[in-house]
C-alpha cells in the first residue's frame, strides 16, 4: 500500500471468531465462523476515491466518506485499488452482467481489497461487545439526532475496542452478501446506519437491503482484505 493510501485507510487486524446474525423480518438466525482480515478503520474516503477512480470531490471536503457509490462502484474501486497497489483483484467481473447480480465471482485466493462479507462487518462493529452497541450512540455515531442533517468527517466520533471508526451512523455501508436471493434477488447487505437514520437503525444487528445499482447521499463501504 502506498503512503497516501496507507494514512487515508489503515486496515485493522481483526481477530477469528464466531458472529451469530439475526433478521427481524423473517425470524431467522445463523451463525458464520470467520478467520482473521483486514478492515480499513474508517469508510472510505472522498480522497482516496477521487484518486483511484478520478471522479471530481468537492475543495476541502477530502475527509468526508465517499457517497452516492453503489455496489458495483465499489466493487469496482476495490479491483482498482488492488492494481494500483500491485495486488491480485478479488472481483472478477463480466462486462455486461450488473443487473444480474451473477456476472462477479470471488477468488478467495486474491491479496486484493474487496468488500467486508456482513458477519465480518458485524463482527467488527461489535468488537467483542454484545449489545446494540459498542458505546453511547451520541459518542460513537452521526445520526439523525447529532449530525445537523449532513455528513461529517471520518474519525469524528470514537472508534470501538478494536481502533474502527464510523461502524455506526454516517454511512451506511456495502456488504458483499446477497440479501435475501429468494425474495429479493440481487439486493445486497448494507450496515451501519447513517447520518439521517433514527437511532434504531443505527444498531450492529441491523439489515438493510438495496439494489447494487442504487446510489444516495447516505451509502459508502469500507475496505476489507484477507488476512496474510
Amino acid at each position: 500500500m502506498d503512503t497516501g493510501t496507507q494514512q487515508q485507510d489503515r486496515m485493522i487486524v481483526v481477530p477469528p471468531g464466531r458472529v451469530a446474525l439475526s433478521d427481524r423480518r423473517t425470524h431467522r438466525s445463523w451463525t458464520v465462523e470467520l478467520t482473521a482480515y483486514r478492515l480499513a478503520a474508517h469508510p472510505v474516503t472522498r480522497d482516496l476515491y477521487t484518486r483511484v477512480t478520478g471522479r471530481p470531490a468537492d475543495a476541502g471536503r477530502d475527509r468526508l466518506p465517499a457517497e452516492g457509490v453503489s455496489w458495483w462502484d465499489a466493487v469496482h474501486f476495490c479491483n482498482a485499488l488492488s492494481l494500483r497497489e500491485g495486488l491480485t483483484p478479488v472481483y472478477d467481473v463480466r462486462a455486461d452482467g450488473e443487473d444480474t447480480g451473477e456476472a462477479v465471482t470471488w477468488d478467495a485466493a486474491a491479496d486484493g481489497y474487496r468488500l467486508p462479507t456482513e458477519a465480518e462487518w458485524e463482527q467488527a462493529c461489535r468488537a467483542g461487545t454484545d449489545g446494540p452497541r459498542y458505546g453511547p450512540l451520541d459518542d460513537i455515531a452521526w445520526y439523525r439526532e447529532n449530525s445537523g442533517d449532513r455528513i461529517h468527517e471520518v474519525g469524528g466520533r470514537l472508534p470501538n475496542a478494536w481502533g474502527l471508526h464510523d461502524m455506526l451512523g454516517n454511512v451506511w455501508e456495502w456488504c458483499w452478501d446477497l440479501y435475501d436471493p429468494e425474495v429479493y434477488g440481487t439486493y445486497r447487505v448494507l450496515r451501519g446506519g447513517g447520518w439521517f437514520d433514527e437511532h434504531w437503525s443505527c444498531r450492529a444487528s441491523v439489515r438493510r437491503r438495496s439494489h447494487p445499482t442504487f446510489r444516495v447521499d447516505d451509502v459508502g463501504f469500507r475496505l476489507a482484505r484477507t488476512a496474510d
